[in-house]
């Protein structure tokens, strides 16, 4: 197994040195007059994404075989400088064969204190403006390749899982990956017939490709962040289907799942449409082209990858679970549509996700959002090491920290409290619905709250997300009371074991 290793700066600019990788031309210049930034300097993962440039299109080409976990194939890049570039990087793990600029092949280096990054010289200098096709060949077995001491790639018993979060682009696509540059995405996998290549967006069409073999191409038209585009290939029972309101909707089922799991999980997904409409009064109309959901052995979380996400078997074990429908699509509007603008601004996914189970358990009459977040608050001790994980900046350690998704939840009923009902839907809608298709930072709601509020919001957002320790009044108001005697409402049990059992993004 090969190891790539990063600095702690995951690929920060200092030192520029380089080595060749095999079967390409002669070094780069030594001191390229406006190469791009190897990073776009995120709080979290400062070497995540490249300065220079803009991908608007990700058109993916590819060839997986099972039986060795062998990818190869082709990512093409349609890129915009936003400079005067004589180099660019990209951030990926496998072995390129070569890259291709504005037609031309191009010198490819690595970067040597960060094996990801790939430096690409081309023949020309880019221009600002321009854009340029980026065409890059590779082959390599992802699964044997690690970064950073891990290796997000995931061979299961028929095929391969390409889903994890904040990194998996690198493990079988070049790109700019960061969630501040989105764009739209082709992509085409040929797998032996007996499996299926699942993607996102709109199947476009499943064809042969040669004797034992088929071709499946799927789109994605609206902008997408590169750590939301998954491929799961693998022995699938594939449904296809139409929502009521005319949306395509693919979900798929492992067929090594136990019969129990199997039921309990279509049990749940395939509700898919009426929790999206049930969100949908919340948030406004559904910020996609398709919807559905993956259900699969082997992963240990559930992720929301654009507008199908996908769930480990794990969560229907005992039983159906919309909860964690309900919040994986809730992230279709929050992360999805609406991008982070860094990684320290995780709550603004995982806090409104996690509220939007509070509001399905009200719509579904099984406890209300304000009971729900009382008991949360009830039943963590103030001297709890959870407490001490601030969502709003809970740092890359304790990024998928419970007290994120929790406490999270807990800072937005407490807002809701503070501006009243009215004012907290129109602050949701209004910043869904003016961000739509781009990205935004916690500052920046804040900043929307106050100015739809009227309100100096500085209290709410300082005591729940930023003080590392218990605020002293709950979510709705009141002062903390002991649990004893305090019933549980019924769909926090489901909410609660959710977390205890497996991950959530």
């Amino acid at each position: 197994m090969r190891i790539r290793t990063r600095a702690c700066l995951r690929g920060a600019a200092a030192g520029l040195a380089t080595v060749l990788l095999a079967g390409t031309a002669s070094a780069a210049p030594a001191n390229p007059s406006n190469p791009g930034a190897p990073g776009v300097g995120d709080p979290y993962y400062p070497g995540d994404g490249n300065g220079g440039y803009d991908v608007t299109h990700y058109d993916i080409r590819l060839t997986y075989e099972p039986d060795t976990d062998r990818l190869s194939g082709t990512t093409t890049l349609l890129a915009t400088p936003t400079t005067d570039l004589t180099s660019f990087n990209l951030d990926f793990a496998l072995d390129v064969e070569s890259v291709r600029v504005a037609h031309r092949p191009a010198e490819v280096t690595r970067a040597e204190d960060d094996p990801t990054e790939v430096v690409v010289t081309p023949r020309r200098p880019l221009r600002e403006g321009t854009p340029v096709p980026v065409v890059v060949r590779y082959a390599d077995t992802p699964s044997e390749v690690e970064v950073d001491g891990r290796t997000a790639w995931k061979r299961t018993e028929t095929g391969a899982l390409a889903v994890d979060q904040p990194h998996i682009a690198e493990w079988w696509f070049p790109s700019n990956d960061h969630p501040t540059d989105k764009a739209t995405f082709d992509v085409s996998v040929a797998v032996p017939d007996d499996v299926s290549a699942l993607s996102n967006g709109v199947l476009a069409s499943r064809t042969p490709q040669r004797a034992g073999w088929t071709r499946w191409n799927w789109r994605s038209t609206q902008p997408q962040a590169t750590y939301l585009a998954f491929l799961a290939v693998g022995d699938y029972d594939v449904r296809h289907a139409t929502t009521p309101s005319g949306l395509p909707m693919t979900n798929a089922y492992d067929t090594g799942l136990a019969a129990a799991d199997r039921a309990a999980a279509e049990a749940s997904v395939e509700r898919t449409p009426e929790v999206v409409e049930f969100l949908e009064e919340s948030f406004g109309p559904y910020p996609f082209e398709a919807l559905g959901g993956v259900v699969t052995n082997g992963l240990g979380f559930a992720l929301e990858n654009q507008t199908r996400s996908v769930y480990d078997a794990g969560f229907f074990r005992y039983g159906s679970n919309l909860s964690v429908v309900v919040h994986e699509n809730a992230h279709q509007w929050f992360g999805d549509s609406v991008a982070v603008a860094g990684w320290d601004d995780i709550w603004l996914n995982e806090g409104f996700a996690t509220y939007a189970e509070y509001l399905w358990s009200e719509h579904a009459g099984e406890g209300t959002a304000a009971e729900l977040a009382q008991y949360v608050y009830d039943s963590i001790p103030a001297d709890d090491p959870f407490w001490r994980v601030t969502p709003g900046d809970p740092g890359a350690e304790h990024q998928f920290h419970p007290a994120v998704y929790d406490r999270g939840a807990l800072a937005a009923h407490a807002l809701r409290t503070a501006v009243g009902d009215d004012v907290f839907f129109e602050l949701l809608r209004t910043w869904l619905d003016e961000r739509q298709g781009g990205h935004g930072s916690i500052e920046e709601f804040a900043a929307l709250a106050e100015r739809l509020s009227g309100e100096r919001l500085d209290p709410v957002f300082d005591t729940w997300l930023f003080t590392p320790e218990k605020p002293g009044s709950g979510p709705n108001g009141a002062a903390s009371r002991a649990t004893a005697g305090v019933a549980e409402p019924e769909s926090y049990r489901e909410i609660a074991f959710t977390h205890r059992q497996l991950a959530r993004h």
